[in-house]
């Protein structure tokens, strides 16, 4: 039998860079679109047997150049996501005008299946840009592709992210930590791997026209995580709420001076909902859709190591 042929878009990122070695296992033929083959094309090449991934490299997201690529296509797999805007990548052209496109070249090639990945608590945040440009993003989605599957995620860990990593380099150097909002906004952190697996069996199961929401076994506030993360680095630092006029002007700078800004002020907005599922929709849990979640102590313990005095060295042994 002929094996099906997967597209995925944003295949650079962490979920990703784990879900080609997932695709590949399972003998899908796999063609990861990068925009920068030169300094990205040798992450991908180690995740999958030659003969099952196909790099494709494009300048730019326009209709024409897109195109091309849908033919002879089963799935489409949309990862693209950006936390900040700068220049042309503003969170309209990469969470709504992008989603759109896909969405009518699924259509129009007849693919089997699009699967977008969007965000958990997005509904109640709608003064934020990043927050209603994912929503318009899954409303074009569904109003032009049938065969759709909507992911929406709450926070997806690993060593690989942005997140865990980011805050394990601030905890080091930085003995006072800032809480927006009292640090009482609650997650419901995913493993990267357990985010995958997910995708892997929508795509087993061909999900259709179903909005799932992805959530970790547990509900942990932001400051239960930095509590968490600083255990696992055996440091103790002081939790300092921050007044929300004060963080303003903070994201406000670190807008201005800094590429990759550590707080913008949309982020800001979004810290203010929680991440938790709506109850509108089923989630992983409830289609039993993963094997077991993974626990964020046990996994973050797994890479903590890297930000101690002692390097690998301090690492303890850890059973699967």
């Amino acid at each position: 039998m002929k094996p099906k042929e997967i597209l995925v878009f944003g295949a650079t990122g962490q979920i990703g860079r784990h879900l080609l070695r997932k695709l590949a296992k399972n003998n899908f033929k796999v063609t990861a679109v990068t925009r920068n083959s030169h300094t990205k094309g040798y992450v991908l090449k180690s995740q999958a047997n030659a003969g099952w991934l196909n790099i494709v490299e494009i300048k730019t997201f326009s209709y024409e150049e897109l195109s091309r690529l849908f033919k002879n296509k089963d799935i489409c797999v949309n990862l693209v996501g950006i936390l900040h805007e700068t220049g042309k990548t503003t969170f309209n052209n990469i969470h709504t005008l992008l989603p759109k496109k896909l969405a009518q070249l699924c259509k129009e090639n007849n693919l089997k299946q699009f699967i977008h990945i969007s965000a958990l608590g997005l509904d109640e945040a709608l003064e934020s840009k990043y927050a209603s440009s994912k929503l318009n993003g899954e409303i074009e989605v569904k109003k032009i592709f049938k065969e759709f599957v909507i992911l929406r995620p709450s926070l997806v860990y690993s060593i690989d992210d942005n997140f865990t990593t980011m805050l394990f380099n601030l905890l080091k150097f930085i003995p006072i930590f800032p809480l927006y909002y009292n640090g009482k906004t609650a997650f419901f952190p995913l493993h990267v791997s357990d985010m995958t697996e997910i995708i892997e069996k929508v795509i087993l199961k061909a999900y259709k026209s179903e909005i799932i929401e992805c959530i970790g076994p547990e509900k942990i506030t932001f400051k239960m995580i930095i509590q968490k993360l600083a255990k696992s680095l055996n440091i103790k630092r002081f939790l300092l709420p921050m007044p929300l006029f004060v963080a303003k002007i903070f994201a406000k700078f670190f807008e201005i001076t800094m590429k990759y800004p550590l707080l913008t002020t949309d982020q800001l907005i979004m810290l203010n909902y929680d991440n938790s599922p709506s109850g509108k929709y089923n989630t992983n849990v409830d289609l039993e859709l993963n094997d077991g979640l993974k626990n964020f102590d046990k996994e973050i313990s797994k890479y903590s190591y890297m930000w101690k005095a002692g390097g690998e060295f301090s690492k303890e042994k850890i059973s699967d």
